[in-house]
């Protein structure tokens, strides 16, 4: 598996050790250097090859959203600061993800796994699969195993103690004893997304978006307030 290069720009010599400590715990990231400026970066990226820049934004001198719109061909950037207000401008910019300190490490990890699955589709790398058909899973319903294809579930609705699967496999959704986190671990991370406490939607599927809520063809799904920023990240990586 490749590395990707890495490089950390943050004026607080705390947050950038930390930083630091959980790019080098990931197994596919290697830190080149860090930056208490932004301005020594520019140098940097002059002659050195960058993956993924992690970016604070309030900076003295320069903002990390100046920063990087004074960048003519950026590397893939995630955001790593205290100011939820600029999440908005983030996604104008293309950026990968938004992490708010203080970063938890898991969301830190899912951060850069889409950041790796990202670099893998734009240089068109092959991702191994199982095998070579479409990809399935299964469940138990009805006092049977079935075969649910990916690209045929519209969405995911969780109820007490079980879920309904909405599929264009079969004319009614499929009920299985599971919880929607048993469901989420099983379906691929870059097709689907929590947008809800009781529900997961494949991102292709969706016909329409507002802020509070979706539609998949008939159907109205809510989007939870917590979920709202990861959804627009991911439907956004959606070709």
């Amino acid at each position: 598996m490749k590395q990707l290069q890495c490089i950390a720009i943050d004026d607080e010599p705390f947050a950038l050790e930390i930083l630091s400590d959980d790019i080098q715990k990931i197994s596919f990231l290697k830190l080149t250097a860090t930056f208490s400026s932004p301005l020594n970066a520019l140098e940097w990226l002059k002659t050195e090859p960058v993956d993924i820049i992690f970016l604070d934004i309030q900076m003295p001198t320069l903002t990390g959203t100046q920063f990087l719109r004074s960048l003519p061909h950026p590397p893939m950037v995630i955001f790593t600061t205290a100011y939820e207000q600029y999440a908005l401008e983030g996604f104008d910019l293309n950026v990968v993800d938004y992490l708010l300190k203080p970063i938890p490490f898991e969301r830190f990890l899912r951060a850069v796994q889409k950041a790796n699955e990202l670099f893998s589709l734009r240089h068109k790398e092959e991702i191994i699969q199982i095998a070579p058909e479409r990809g399935f899973f299964f469940v138990f319903s009805e006092y049977k195993e079935i075969k649910l294809f990916y690209d045929e579930i519209l969405y995911v609705e969780g109820l007490k103690d079980y879920v309904k699967i909405f599929t264009h496999q079969y004319p009614k959704p499929v009920l299985t004893r599971l919880n929607l986190k048993a469901i989420e671990a099983k379906l691929p991370i870059q097709g689907f997304c929590r947008v809800h406490n009781s529900f997961i939607v494949a991102l292709d599927k969706i016909t329409s978006f507002q802020k509070s809520k979706l539609h998949i063809n008939k159907w109205e799904i809510p989007i939870g307030n917590r979920y709202l920023i990861q959804f627009e990240q991911q439907y956004r990586l959606i070709p």
